[in-house]
């Protein structure tokens, strides 16, 4: 049986840390994490003993804001400081990656902080022959980032969800690499380099460039679109699927949820239009006994539509690494639908006294080789 590398996040209950936790936590065969909070960096002895229990750190944790830039520097390189410090004292020498930042190449003191972090390790790195990689990220974006912070994607998407109108401060073309694309960087470079004793700056490739407006013009169409008629719309490529999942991360689920649909009657019977697609994929349906539950997973990137078009069905939905169930309940009688989510476990539950009749859309075709389906409970 292959050992589990031990991985270490500080950091972890941030943007990219989140995503990084949950990313490995779906690899529970070959990735061991080793718990993480802020407080170890209060603590000499805790942080000697998260030193010591990691085969690999990837150090997230810096300040990337404060009224105070001069307490931004020094506490950027205070947690530089105490990780080096923490590790001779042990004497252990896991694999460090470091996650810089393209703002190195600015004359600011967050960029300052991370050369100045990044050379701190490299030199630790050469004294113990010890493996480290520095990484050098671009303008990271995805679902779940903290609004009027460090992405402008973010502070986009809550704006035009939440009825508001964004504004364009300054036009540029910006290098953007979605978060689930980094997270996979970093393990691979996890891979690369935990047998050897490589000092290494790495540019971590971008997934598309753009412009502000461009982004903005597109998240606006998803708005119109989507948000106001609840069409589903024209998705070129996966750089345009993971912008969209990122628009659809920063709706209120509770107050946009379930969607009523047309119903057509005449003396024939009923028509309901279901869905509107501006991109391709999967169209199925499912019956389902009186007090049967289907579902009780989770996506990492695909779309998904749950119709109910017969019967009465409880829906709900839990973001991964938190206990809040949001619950709907829908009737046919009233066709209408939910989204999944993506990163919430889901599941639907037949409440009625007859059958469950479910229409289910997805994005792309089911691949058993790679099916973007993993088993939770809500």
């Amino acid at each position: 049986m292959q050992k589990k590398i031990k991985i270490g996040i500080t950091g972890k209950a941030g943007f990219v840390g989140t995503h990084l936790f949950n990313t490995i936590g779906l690899r529970p065969d070959m990735y061991e994490q080793i718990p993480f909070e802020d407080a170890f960096f209060s603590s000499k002895e805790l942080l000697q003993d998260f030193v010591k229990a990691c085969d690999v750190i990837v150090h997230l944790a810096a300040v990337n804001r404060s009224e105070n830039i001069d307490e931004l520097y020094k506490t950027n390189i205070f947690l530089v400081e105490s990780l080096i410090q923490a590790m001779e004292n042990t004497q252990v020498k896991p694999l460090v990656l470091f996650s810089s930042s393209t703002q190195e190449k600015l004359d600011n003191p967050y960029g300052k902080s991370k050369i100045k972090g990044r050379e701190l390790f490299e030199s630790w790195a050469k004294k113990n022959n010890a493996p480290f990689v520095g990484l050098i990220v671009p303008n990271v974006f995805g679902p779940f980032c903290k609004p009027n912070y460090n992405s402008f994607i973010a502070t986009f998407c809550h704006r035009l969800t939440h009825g508001e109108t964004p504004e364009i401060i300054n036009d540029s073309s910006v290098k953007l690499i979605y978060v689930e694309s980094l997270c996979h960087f970093i393990l691979n470079s996890i891979f690369e380099n935990i047998q050897t004793k490589n000092i290494k700056q790495i540019e971590v490739p971008y997934d598309f460039e753009e412009k502000v407006s461009v982004i903005l013009h597109k998240l606006t169409h998803y708005r119109d679109d989507y948000f106001n008629n609840g069409y589903i719309p024209t998705l070129l490529d996966s750089n345009e699927v993971a912008l969209f999942n990122t628009f659809r991360s920063y709706i209120d689920l509770e107050n946009f949820f379930p969607k009523k649909l047309k119903m057509n009657t005449d003396e024939r019977g009923s028509f309901v239009e279901t869905i509107r697609l501006g991109t391709g994929g999967q169209v199925s349906f499912s019956t389902t006994h009186t007090g049967i539950t289907r579902g009780n997973h989770f996506h990492t990137r695909k779309i998904e539509r749950f119709t109910v078009i017969q019967g009465n069905a409880k829906i709900e939905l839990r973001k991964i690494g938190t206990n809040e169930i949001v619950t709907f309940e829908l009737d046919g009688k009233e066709p209408s639908y939910v989204d999944m989510p993506i990163w919430y476990t889901h599941n639907i539950t037949n409440i009625g006294k007859d059958e469950l009749f479910t229409q289910f859309w997805i994005n792309e075709w089911y691949d058993e080789s790679n099916p973007d389906t993993y088993f939770e409970k809500v």
